[in-house]
């Protein structure tokens, strides 16, 4: 069988992490399969496009590796590839429709719904549009339409019976055909709805497996009946279930949900989230959490898929985002780190002792500021019981005593390197008959002006420099005389 999948992103804004899943399985399930993978933009809402958005679109996919073969910007058999390109395609289907009795012209204006649905209100209905305009004779039609009265074309839904469809997740589904609306196909301005265009475009495309969030599975047997009214094959549906925020709440873009570019811009890897996205709502059948791009194009499957909502975890996120950063090399850390570096004022410094005292604690790379702001500028009113330590059995004379005794040496140091500094400090401490820990705490604490560092007394040292490094260490001898 052919595989032909669909991406099909509305250009309203920043793509938020449920488009993304959305785009992602339909391109693993097309590579699993060694399909086609499309692009199409569905812009038929005019009113909420958002200008840049179509090419944050491209950007995005682009960034993540979700190359598709055919597309607005680099063609295709079956374009154009964006819907408003393709208005002129739609209107005669919707004809042929009402030609064939499956549709109509309605001409009830905006307040008449209004006035219609606030009824159905009043009375603890669900409004449904109650086909008036089905029964217009043709001659009422036809001098509407000379007189130019604005006209939407509706679905004619049967009000009896049932449509059923197949889901290849969730299985068979029915609906009793008197729950549905008439969907309006065709807008006043000649615009296709979704609910239209989609259908067309999804047949004239030849996509042969429709992948979606599972909000439109309701509508899916509208769909069904337009496919049947056309007397066309049905494609294969796949649903997906949504993403949570928590238990009662789907994750949302219009409730400032973050978005995939907000993720990247906190400092989250792209690979991580591609990987932690794909497990949203599927499984791989085993205990595997670590999958590339690649690897989830091979394993990728629809049996993998969940009946269940999936819970986003930023915190399984961010766990996962720590896995990736500590297996970058240390020349990638550096250039994904440096921004920050940079924005953290030590920019500067020594990138390989960085690297080495950081690149294990990041998690993610927007906390490199907090970790590293003791860096930058000491905060010359720390308390003096940080130089209390149990451990290191030290307190403030024993920090003191160890200060004085450090500072001219280092002082005289005629090298300012990681062995002269380790072997001085280490070799007072054995001369002295102290724990290294005991001659350690001090200079660290004195230099930091914390408790809690990356990195030991050396590796600062080393970043600070010799001039810092001393006026930090006497300015601690004084807090402590």
């Amino acid at each position: 069988m052919k595989v032909r999948t669909r991406f099909a992103p509305s250009p309203t804004g920043y793509m938020h992490i449920g488009n993304l899943r959305s785009g992602l399985y339909a391109y693993l399930f097309a590579r699993a399969n060694g399909g086609k993978f499309l692009l199409r933009i569905e812009d038929t809402d005019q009113e909420r496009f958002v200008e840049g958005a179509t090419e944050l679109i491209y950007r995005t996919l682009k960034d993540v590796g979700m190359n598709w073969d055919e597309g607005p910007d680099i063609g295709g058999d079956y374009g154009p590839y964006v819907q408003s390109e393709r208005k002129s395609t739609y209107l005669p289907y919707a004809e042929q429709l009402i030609e064939s009795g499956h549709a109509y012209r309605c001409f009830c204006t905006k307040e008449d719904l209004e006035e219609r649905r606030a009824a159905a209100a009043a009375r603890g209905e669900t409004f449904k549009y109650d086909k008036h305009c089905m029964h217009l004779s043709k001659e009422e039609i036809q001098a509407k339409l000379d007189a130019g009265v604005p006209y939407v074309i509706r679905q004619n839904v049967p009000t009896e019976g049932t449509t059923s469809f197949t889901d290849l997740v969730f299985g068979t589904i029915t609906v009793n055909n008197s729950d549905l609306d008439d969907n309006v196909l065709i807008k006043a301005d000649g615009m296709p709805t979704y609910n239209f265009a989609n259908v067309i475009d999804d047949h004239l495309m030849e996509i042969s497996h429709v992948m979606r969030g599972m909000e439109y599975l309701a509508s899916t047997p509208k769909y069904n009946l337009l496919y049947q009214a056309f007397g066309w094959e049905i494609p294969y549906y796949i649903h997906m279930t949504p993403i949570m925020r928590d238990a009662q709440h789907k994750l949302s873009k219009r409730d400032g949900d973050a978005s995939y570019a907000d993720f990247v811009d906190k400092g989250y890897l792209k690979e991580a989230l591609i990987n932690y996205v794909a497990l949203l709502g599927w499984n791989p059948g085993d205990d595997r959490e670590i999958f590339t791009l690649d690897e989830l194009c091979r394993v990728f499957s629809v049996e993998g898929m969940s009946k269940s909502p999936a819970i986003f975890d930023v915190e399984k996120l961010t766990w996962m985002n720590a896995q990736y950063i500590m297996a970058l090399s240390p020349e990638d850390f550096t250039a994904h780190a440096q921004k920050y570096y940079d924005m953290a004022g030590i920019g500067h410094m020594d990138k390989a002792i960085l690297c080495k005292i950081l690149q294990q604690r990041t998690r993610v790379f927007n906390e490199i500021p907090d970790m590293v702001d003791f860096l930058a500028k000491l905060d010359e009113d720390y308390s003096i019981e940080l130089f209390t330590n149990k451990k290191s059995k030290t307190d403030a004379e024993v920090s003191r005593n160890v200060l004085d005794m450090v500072i001219p040496v280092l002082e005289a140091l005629p090298e300012w390197t990681e062995t002269a500094i380790h072997d001085t400090l280490i070799n007072m401490a054995a001369e002295k008959g102290m724990k290294n820990g005991t001659m350690l705490w001090p200079v660290r604490i004195a230099m930091a002006g914390k408790a809690v560092t990356p990195g030991g007394a050396i590796e600062i040292a080393l970043l600070l420099g010799r001039e810092e490094s001393l006026r930090r260490l006497k300015l601690g001898r004084e807090k402590l005389a």
